[in-house]
């Protein structure tokens, strides 16, 4: 059987008020420009100092607003973006995370609070992203609570059903062309640098037709027979990455 040529979704994370301005601007007009459906990944009350890079944009909400209704998914970004738990995830990446290990009624809390704080700017959350790839089963549970069924998240080359919950695979952070497959590629605003960005830009240009959006991801998901951690093990795209890390901590 022949598989399906490879799509693309595009996913901006750590949007808040105080983000780089004029580096998102850039991103924000290919969106418009390509017509580009994005993930926008938006920290509800944002507490990261790294996030903040610039004064406080009084249209930020706006301009959300704005990118929704032409079509971007907008998924909550975690609650605070504060990574200071040592839990254990489901996608075993990073030692400190925002949600992993914390509480199952404390990442409820935190879930629920960040759903009203998106909803009370005109916002409705579709999916989960979690900073730092942080997440549990008591995170999973707070979502389907809350009335989130998808994550953006792990590795595989599909989108899959576990745990009640639609997981789209985010396996790159840049550019890349694929054969088959779902490639979500994620991108950081605030520390993008012009080449990231001629990069990102001339990438939609040449193949901005083949770009979908979550809600299509999610209708194409399928269960699958390997839990969230297995199936992320498995993929050479997390073994890249777990290489990538080693090497880094070495230098």
């Amino acid at each position: 059987m022949t598989e399906r040529p490879a799509r693309y979704l595009l996913r901006f994370d750590d949007l808040c008020p105080a983000m780089d301005r004029n580096a998102w601007e850039r991103f924000e007009q290919m969106v418009r420009v390509f017509r580009i459906r994005p993930i926008l990944a938006i920290v509800p009350e944002n507490q990261d100092p790294d996030l903040a890079r610039d004064v406080e944009d009084e249209n930020f909400w706006e301009r959300m607003r704005s990118l929704q209704a032409l079509g971007a998914t907008i998924a909550l970004h975690g609650y605070r973006h504060l990574c200071v738990s040592d839990g254990r995830s489901l996608l075993p990446l990073h030692r400190l995370t925002e949600f992993a290990g914390v509480p199952a009624a404390t990442q409820s809390a935190w879930i629920e609070t960040g759903v009203r704080i998106l909803r009370e700017h005109g916002l409705e959350p579709k999916l989960f992203v979690a900073p730092r790839h942080g997440l549990d089963h008591g995170t999973l549970l707070a979502l389907r609570a809350a009335g989130i069924a998808a994550i953006s998240d792990g590795f595989g080359r599909m989108p899959t059903l576990h745990h009640g919950i639609a997981w789209i695979p985010q396996q790159l952070w840049g550019p890349v062309r694929k054969k088959s497959g779902v490639w979500t590629i994620c991108v950081h605003s605030n520390h993008a640098t012009d080449e990231q960005a001629r990069s990102v830009a001339e990438f939609l240009s040449a193949h901005h037709a083949v770009f979908m959006d979550a809600e299509e991801a999610i209708r194409v998901a399928k269960p699958s027979w390997a839990g969230v951690s297995a199936q992320t093990w498995m993929t050479p795209q997390y073994w890249r990455i777990r290489l990538k890390q080693i090497l880094l901590r070495r230098t």
